[in-house]
């Protein structure tokens, strides 16, 4: 909604605003001059970007319309099944997991927390650096540093997504130009025209650089800084998983462990240590 919100305030503005002071519609309507403009672009896009991050891109845009699916109650939800997973440990040993983390799809813990479980990378993380203390590795440090190493990789490959939306706008203004100047080249040839015709050519050609720049910093840059914020929340999620962990292998008890995943959220999304407790409270232990 938000983005769709934005959209609409753009257009409307700009159109509007345009219409305001007396201009004519049609005169923006230049579909050869688009073609140039944005068939330019996505050819650039695919020369400068591998297959994983243009179908990444793609799939951003979903993402973008959907908005970030990190908020409280999300959080909320990590961070209680953090809780049940340590207090499972805690009360029946650190063996008591090898069902869950082995077929997590399976998991009747991990089912009580769909935002979790339906979240690919963050079970596999979780499985995978619990695995590891299951087969006997108990050095936080060593943990820490694989982890970290893991989280930078992730953020590596989401950055390359917000690069690659980033490039379209700083690439669009100047195909608007590539349009414009062959807008006047055309203008040009046909210099024996009257005034009201030629008139008409320069503004089409024209239309090309307001397109780009609009194109640019009205929808591209912005798509690029939404995908950042969005991707910024989710290694706050990670983040959180990574310090609960840790905690957790250092020898804190359940309690303690997720106070620690807590501090590492955005204070603007982080419950309050009584959300949590109310919430830890109500939930029944794992099996």
């Amino acid at each position: 909604m938000r983005l769709i919100i934005g959209i609409v305030v753009v257009i409307g503005c700009v159109i509007g605003g345009y219409l305001g002071v007396g201009g004519h519609l049609y005169v923006l309507w230049q579909p050869f001059e688009f073609l140039i403009i944005l068939g330019a672009a996505i050819g650039a896009f695919v020369i400068g970007n591998t297959g994983p991050v243009i179908k990444g891109t793609l799939g951003a845009f979903g993402t973008l319309f959907k908005g970030p699916k990190y908020n409280k109650a999300a959080y909320v939800e990590l961070l209680g099944m953090q809780f049940t997973l340590f207090k499972l440990v805690q009360s029946k040993g650190i063996l008591a997991l090898e069902q869950h983390i082995e077929n997590p799809h399976e998991s009747s813990l991990f089912s009580r927390f769909p935002t979790f479980a339906n979240n690919h990378h963050a079970v596999e993380f979780v499985c995978d650096y619990l695995r590891m203390v299951t087969l006997g590795s108990n050095n936080v440090h060593e943990m820490e540093a694989l982890m970290d190493e893991e989280l930078e990789t992730h953020h590596q490959e989401q950055h390359r997504i917000v690069a690659a939306v980033q490039a379209l706008a700083d690439g669009t203004p100047a195909l608007g130009i590539v349009a414009a100047v062959l807008g006047v080249i055309h203008t040009m040839g046909a210099i024996s025209e009257p005034p009201e015709v030629l008139g008409h050519m320069i503004g089409g050609a024209l239309v090309g650089t307001f397109f780009g720049v609009f194109v640019a910093y009205g929808f591209f840059a912005p798509f690029a800084q939404s995908l950042n914020n969005i991707y910024e929340a989710e290694s706050k999620y990670f983040l959180s998983l990574k310090v609960g962990l840790l905690a957790h292998i250092s020898g804190q008890v359940p309690v303690m462990a997720i106070e620690f995943a807590r501090k590492a959220l955005l204070s603007e999304d982080r419950p309050s240590f009584a959300e949590i407790d109310e919430a830890t409270a109500n939930l029944t232990a794992a099996t």
